[in-house]
């Protein structure tokens, strides 16, 4: 791909035509940059989480959905918030989305750059998921201490080793920015930004229109998980009692829509 003609939607690139890490940092920069001028939407949690969007553009295979919120250290530091979602993202996402039931490594192109994917399941009659990405990291230990994980869909159709290591379920994409930032008052402010599709049969608007209230129950669940094991190991029994208590404050998946809460997914739908 050329890296010119770089942009940020669930439109896949190809595994062999991964763009650079500067220019996908520098692209999620730009959109999140943009996010000023997307409408704002409700507040949700105690007035601690603001959502707003953008619509589908020409070049958008999906609206764009985005929150922000701002955090004491009582919450978590910027090195908590960092330590799991800037290092091993995937694996720490299937610790308290208790939907994820598999992650894979299929390809680690450098420290900061790896090609995972994720295994969604769901009751009954909804299909399973899978969402195959490029996660790319950035940190900046300068002042304002600074921290952006980027999330592209990949098509790994093209190879056919890595392919065999994708779950069988249907294809669903999401693209995501993340972005850590201190704040004058020391309080770490969290802003998201994804588009995406959960592949199947439903349509994008029913999808669509739960996403405000999907994407901003990830910080509530990210921040129980992070405080369960805060400053020690996860045993298998803590990380099942996780699973079960975000279970609990999930909303029930239905023949129609299952929720998949989590930074950079999409409502998934049944097949």
């Amino acid at each position: 791909m050329s890296e010119s003609n770089l942009y940020l939607s669930i439109t896949p690139v190809k595994s062999a035509e991964i763009p650079s890490e500067e220019e996908i940092i520098r692209v999620g920069k730009e959109l999140l940059e943009g996010t000023s001028s997307w409408k704002q939407g409700k507040v949700y949690h105690h007035n601690t989480v603001r959502t707003f969007s953008r619509s589908k553009g020409p070049k958008d295979g999906a609206g764009w959905y985005g929150r922000l919120s701002q955090h004491t250290a009582e919450d978590a530091t910027f090195e908590e918030f960092w330590s799991k979602l800037g290092e091993n993202k995937a694996e720490n996402e299937m610790e308290y989305m208790p939907e994820i039931k598999k992650v894979t490594l299929i390809k680690r192109i450098s420290p900061t750059q790896s090609v995972w994917t994720l295994f969604y399941h769901f009751p009954p009659p909804v299909s399973p998921r899978v969402f195959t990405v490029v996660q790319t990291t950035w940190l900046s230990t300068d002042s304002p201490k600074t921290g952006l994980i980027v999330s592209i869909p990949v098509d790994v159709s093209d190879n056919e080793e890595y392919a065999k290591m994708e779950e069988k379920g249907v294809k669903g994409r999401y693209a995501s920015v993340e972005r850590l930032r201190v704040l004058e008052d020391d309080k770490v402010e969290w802003v998201m930004a994804t588009s995406s599709t959960p592949g199947g049969s439903i349509p994008q608007f029913i999808v669509e229109s739960s996403m405000a209230g999907t994407i901003s129950k990830d910080v509530n669940h990210f921040l129980k998980w992070l405080h369960s094991v805060r400053g020690k190991a996860a045993t298998p029994t803590e990380t099942a009692k996780v699973h079960a208590a975000a279970a609990l404050d999930s909303a029930s998946p239905n023949v129609e829509v299952a929720e998949a809460s989590g930074p950079g997914t999409a409502g998934v739908a049944a097949q």
